[in-house]
């Protein structure tokens, strides 16, 4: 049944009531989210009001196309993961265009589709900065969620993770580290490998290398 334009409406004054000029400045000189079009909302409050909305496929992508951050923060918590198409994914994430919503989508919603780990390896060869760090934020949310799955299919994309490591921009080099981590909390081959890697990547002498490796050494417990 298609979204009412009242619906939607409703959900954007609901939007615009609970904005706070404190969170919407501080989006950007303290969490490094740059957006043009917010509110300015905390996290919190839009996930309660996305409980009180509850599961809407149609209203997540009417939400989607209003190009407001909150409301497209709130759209990928209402949306419905089966319903949730390949076109749509890609839609999206060429819509990507801070880490906050970037992160937010894939860990609320695309990790939860089956095409996700499919995607993830798409994204991460994209030329474009927040669709590469969305495939390395979509495999660190499958590694970390998922846990039917089996270790082989991450282990075939180190190789492709490896590759990203080069990518010296910071919101992508900080999802290529989210993406190995996540894999090394799978299982003891996982960690073994990404550990493996990650020493291999800390002495390179390419710098984005480099920082992956350390960081990953440094959180996953191997100095």
């Amino acid at each position: 049944m298609p979204v009412k334009k009242t619906d939607v409406a409703a959900v954007l004054a609901t939007l615009k009531k609970l904005a706070d000029k404190k969170t919407r400045e501080e989006m950007g000189t303290r969490y490094g989210i740059h957006t043009k079009k917010a509110f300015g909302i905390p996290m919190a409050k839009m996930l309660k009001l996305s409980k009180e909305l509850g599961r809407s496929h149609e209203l997540a992508l009417a939400l989607w196309k209003t190009g407001w951050y909150e409301a497209r923060m709130v759209a990928c918590m209402v949306d419905e993961p089966g319903r949730v198409t390949p076109k749509q994914m890609d839609q999206w994430c060429k819509d990507f265009d801070n880490w906050g919503i970037c992160d937010t989508v894939c860990f609320k919603l695309f990790d939860q589709v089956p095409m996700a780990l499919e995607k993830a390896a798409k994204w991460a060869k994209s030329k474009e900065e927040f669709v590469k760090r969305g495939g390395f934020a979509l495999l660190a949310c499958v590694a970390l969620h998922n846990k039917s799955l089996p270790d082989k299919p991450f282990l075939e994309l180190l190789p492709l993770v490896e590759t990203g490591a080069a990518d010296e921009r910071n919101f992508v080099k900080k999802g290529v580290s989210w993406a190995l981590r996540g894999m090394a909390m799978r299982s003891a081959e996982l960690r073994a490998e990404v550990l493996a890697l990650s020493e291999q990547l800390a002495a390179s002498d390419e710098a984005g290398k480099r920082w992956v490796g350390k960081d990953v050494l440094r959180q996953v417990g191997k100095r």
